[in-house]
């Protein structure tokens, strides 16, 4: 026990170790994280600096990080304010969709991965990081600003549509036929629909349920509903992140809002960076490195289809060409799910696709966030063009 509490308070360390230097360069911390988990980590380059193993405590962190980012990324939203934008959000969110997960499985079969390779690898290339973008825009100020309901909205329309995809994909993968998949989907919309109900209906309950005065048995309540959310949805196959982001728009309508942002922003960075150290930490460099190839075209033509996508995404909403461009570079990072298909690829006996999505996600969450760090000079360019 000793040795593992050791363990923690050097992961812990570390990152906030990782967080000041990326502080003292003007750099955002996401990277900085995913860096120092992977000089730490079992898989380090530097023998003498490996310190840290993978271990059950670390994913579980990492867990919490998730579904409290994305718990936190509901809050921002209510079903009315989704309704209203429906029609912006399927126009935004469905050439997102078919941009990005037609090229990513395209180059796939191009590069050899085969059909079921190239389903896996759609996956990655489309799906966003509601982590890392999330996590960026509250860093840089974006999250009150118009392109924020752009950005969030597209990440929304991901996040339930990569349910399905997560629940078709299992399937699949465990053998099972048309029932087994048609099952899968059934569960998934009944957890969904449920929490949709709850966030429609249930605001009363929850107003009544978490009224208190102490700030201790708040944080108590309103953690124990969202990670047994969370838990309970991944053990049916629907991903615990959406499970979180639907309870977060159910507490949007109620008057807790503000409490929970106040209270639990905390527990959100810690573990949210503990996720981020977690992506480093299970990095092989060697098995990414026999991937670069690969690697780097999906990363390359993905980054243009999803600044693409995401730019029309923008004009959907209606906003001008500076936001847009702002749109579209607040897109491009990918994380959590790209991460979770990867296992699935893993567990597949998929090795090379695995190590292709855990190296294009690595470049791709620090390509993302200095992205949108640096947008100024993209932002001019476009300006530039549109106006000649």
């Amino acid at each position: 026990m000793a040795a593992l509490l050791v363990e923690a308070g050097v992961v812990l360390g570390v990152i906030a170790v990782g967080g000041a230097v990326a502080a003292r360069l003007d750099q955002s911390v996401i990277p900085a994280y995913i860096l120092v988990g992977l000089l730490v980590g079992p898989f380090s380059p530097v023998e003498a600096l490996s310190v840290v193993e993978s271990r059950e405590f670390i994913d579980l962190l990492s867990e919490l990080g998730v579904v409290l980012l994305l718990f936190f990324i509901g809050l921002e939203f209510n079903v009315g304010r989704l309704v209203d934008s429906g029609d912006r959000m399927l126009r935004a969110g469905g050439v997102d969709f078919l941009v990005n997960f037609t090229a990513g499985g395209l180059l796939a079969l191009a590069l050899g991965f085969g059909p079921l390779g190239a389903l896996l690898l759609a996956g990655v290339t489309y799906i966003s990081s509601s982590a890392v973008v999330t996590k960026t825009l509250v860093d840089l100020g974006w999250i009150a600003d118009p392109e924020s309901e752009a950005i969030l909205g597209v990440l929304v329309f991901e996040d339930v549509l990569i349910a399905v995809y997560l629940a078709v994909v299992a399937a699949l993968l465990g053998g099972g036929g048309t029932a087994t998949v048609l099952r899968s989907l059934a569960i998934a919309g009944g957890v969904i629909a449920g929490l949709l109900v709850l966030a429609t209906v249930g605001t009363p309950l929850l107003d009544r349920l978490f009224e208190t005065d102490s700030d201790e048995l708040f944080v108590l309540r309103v953690l124990a509903l969202a990670v047994l959310v969370g838990g309970v949805a991944l053990a049916v196959g629907v991903s615990e992140a959406v499970a979180a982001f639907f309870l977060g728009t159910a507490f949007a309508g109620t008057d807790h809002v503000e409490r929970i942002e106040r209270v639990l922003v905390s527990e959100r960075d810690i573990y949210a960076a503990v996720f981020f150290f977690a992506i480093g930490l299970k990095t092989d460099p060697a098995t990414v490195a026999g991937v670069v190839g690969p690697v780097f075209v999906l990363a390359v033509v993905t980054a243009v289809t999803k600044f693409a996508s995401g730019y029309a995404g923008g004009r959907a909403y209606g906003l001008s060409g500076r936001r847009s461009v702002r749109t579209g570079l607040g897109l491009v990072a990918r994380g959590e799910f790209s991460l979770v298909i990867a296992a699935l690829a893993l567990s597949a006996g998929l090795p090379e696709v695995a190590s292709v999505a855990v190296g294009y996600v690595l470049v791709m969450s620090v390509l993302g966030t200095v992205l949108m760090r640096y947008s100024g000079p993209v932002e001019r360019l476009v300006a530039r063009a549109s106006t000649a």
